[in-house]
């Protein structure tokens, strides 16, 4: 039986592996979220590089957020990632939602991160 960490694992690189097939050259918008903040970062597969990134780590977000794991610390990081992918030249990406459900923080840095001019 595979252990929890294993499972993650596992889901993550099988969603990987579709976005693969349908990305088309375009960089993955990846998010990772833990009990306590949350992080993005858009990664070019093709180079092997991070294009930009935000979590809610960051001292500029860290004053105006009460915590960095509640859905207003999700929204500002996408926000925040957006602007440095654009700021980059990267308009269009693929969402890769890692191991995560489509739901909460990871819906609100999705959601946030196309208001803020992503396309995905």
């Amino acid at each position: 039986m595979a252990t929890p960490k294993e499972s993650l694992r596992r889901r993550a690189s099988r969603i990987r592996r579709s976005l693969k097939k349908v990305a088309n050259g375009r960089p993955r918008l990846s998010v990772h979220r833990s009990s306590k903040n949350i992080y993005a970062q858009v990664i070019d597969d093709e180079a092997g590089r991070t294009l930009a990134s935000a979590s809610s780590l960051e001292p500029s977000l860290r004053k105006e957020l009460k915590t960095g794991a509640d859905v207003a610390a999700a929204q500002a990081v996408g926000k925040l990632v957006a602007e440095r992918a654009k700021e980059a030249g990267v308009t269009d990406v693929v969402f890769d939602r890692g191991a995560f459900i489509y739901h909460g923080r990871v819906k609100a840095v999705a959601d946030s991160a196309r208001e803020a001019g992503l396309n995905f």
